[in-house]
């Protein structure tokens, strides 16, 4: 795992545990209902990290094939052919 996948995963970490503790220090007030919106946003960068980033650029650039542009990504970072295996 490389550091900056490592940053994105703690970010996604620090959003789901700060707006999940900021919930339970408001309770029964309004303002828990964009905090558990932060928390679900935190959710992603946690389990995903740094694709959910690759994601994001991919579409703002308006990629029309954005999941292919993933997919191609990752198998050249992993050296794999199209098929999945080695080259």
């Amino acid at each position: 795992m490389t550091h900056r996948d490592l940053a994105w995963k703690a970010t996604g970490f620090a959003l789901f545990a700060g707006a999940c503790t900021a919930c339970l220090m408001l309770d029964r007030s309004p303002l828990m209902v964009p905090l558990f919106i932060v928390a679900l946003l935190g959710l992603p960068l946690m389990v995903h990290g740094k694709r959910v980033a690759q994601v994001f650029r991919a579409e703002r650039r308006g990629h029309y094939h954005t999941a292919t542009a993933v997919h191609a990504a990752r198998v050249r970072r992993r050296g794999q052919n199209s098929d999945g295996f080695g080259l």
